[in-house]
């Protein structure tokens, strides 16, 4: 099979059918992931349209399949809730994105996660989800996305503050080795399964962007330095792990993605050597879709990674239209002139619906700019 350099982040818009559940679950915090016995026609209705999307992925030329994030209400939130020892219930807020007009915009509140007993990765849902995938794939590769270690812990430890004498966890140590055993848990019943591509979808990185400026954590923080070596340290540790159990590890760096809006600034050039040389991802899956990330040359910092693949999101899965075909190439051809052009892939800067609502814009809409990436690529690579 002839490789495809046009690759999915992962995320596509769901069917009405499905998301007619999906609101359901949104509003009800008195059920548990995944939700199927809560819910009667759920999970007939999700795995029907995750067997209509993979065919669709197929006919597009998609070569590495998701199940479209069909599975999930949200990107990242749905992997924790597979977890046991984890509690999910309606917040007082959501995220706060930023509008297309530059004003706060509140996401879904149903984001609140309580630990009621130690965490464990073990008979998750999502290897379930992976052997339905592998089922259907006919040969070609398949890949589960699921939230990077390094951004769950940064949530819980600093945000939410899921540990003290009350908690489960007593420290923040604590709750570190704990969160880190359950992705370890559930990483080593992946590969008995069969799994071979596991993808860590991260939004943290820009968080340690000097030119950033709406940081979660507020300007003067003196310990974002050290934050930073945890955060990498933490990600490595799981990679680490699970290339001694044979798997490719991915990573998704994504500026925030919600009904097409976004949530972070900062360049990668601010962040390169710690986050894309010193993590130990053998593919990194990252946004150039405008100047927020700043300019190519950040890719410098793989120059002595030649194993390393690197999927530039030069186009953009928020807006209707096509993309700029001459912007594409033109980075395409200043990335090969720093990378070797074969470590190099094309994709939209992130998934069409990272959390069940999706973005602006139709599933034909979506389905002809993943033509169009498949174009672009043939046209650079062929």
């Amino acid at each position: 099979m002839t490789k495809s350099h046009f690759q999915l982040v992962g995320s596509l818009l769901r069917p009405a059918s499905l998301l007619d559940y999906k609101n359901k679950i949104e509003h009800r915090d008195d059920i548990q992931y995944p939700f199927y016995d809560a819910i009667p026609g759920y999970q007939d209705a999700e795995a029907a349209a995750v067997k209509d999307v993979i065919a669709k992925e197929k006919a597009h030329g998609i070569d590495v399949l998701t199940d479209g994030e069909y599975t999930k209400s949200m990107w990242h939130l749905d992997f924790i809730w597979g977890f046991s020892g984890i509690r999910r219930f309606i917040a007082d807020s959501g995220y706060n994105f930023r509008d297309h007009d530059g004003s706060d915009f509140e996401t879904r509140k149903d984001i609140g996660i309580e630990i009621t007993a130690p965490l464990s990765g073990k008979n998750h849902h999502f290897i379930d989800i992976y052997k339905q995938l592998k089922a259907q794939a006919d040969g070609n590769d398949v890949k589960l996305t699921v939230w990077s270690a390094a951004h769950a812990f940064v949530e819980f430890a600093y945000i939410d503050k899921l540990y003290g004498p009350d908690q489960v966890y007593k420290t923040v140590d604590e709750l570190h080795d704990g969160l880190i055993g359950a992705y370890k848990e559930f990483l080593t019943e992946y590969k008995a399964a069969g799994g071979e591509i596991i993808q860590f979808d991260d939004c943290l990185w820009e968080v340690f962007s000097s030119d950033n400026e709406t940081n979660p954590f507020g300007s003067g923080n003196g310990n974002l330095q050290d934050l930073a070596d945890v955060a990498v340290n933490t990600n490595n540790e799981v990679v680490d792990f699970g290339h001694e159990l044979g798997l490719k590890v991915w990573t998704h760096n994504c500026r925030g993605n919600y009904e097409s809006r976004h949530f972070a600034e900062g360049s990668y050039n601010t962040i390169a050597e710690k986050f894309l040389h010193d993590q130990h991802y053998d593919r990194f899956f990252l946004e150039w879709d405008d100047d927020r990330a700043g300019d190519i040359t950040a890719l410098k910092a793989l120059e002595d990674r030649p194993n390393v693949e690197v999927v530039l999101g030069l186009l953009s899965s928020k807006t209707s239209g096509l993309d700029d075909e001459g912007r594409a190439l033109r980075l395409l051809i200043q990335a090969s002139q720093i990378l070797n052009k074969d470590q190099l892939y094309l994709s939209h800067q992130c998934g069409f619906a990272s959390c069940d609502s999706g973005n602006e814009l139709t599933e034909a809409q979506q389905w002809a700019k993943i033509d169009q990436g498949q174009k672009i690529a043939a046209k650079f690579w062929d």
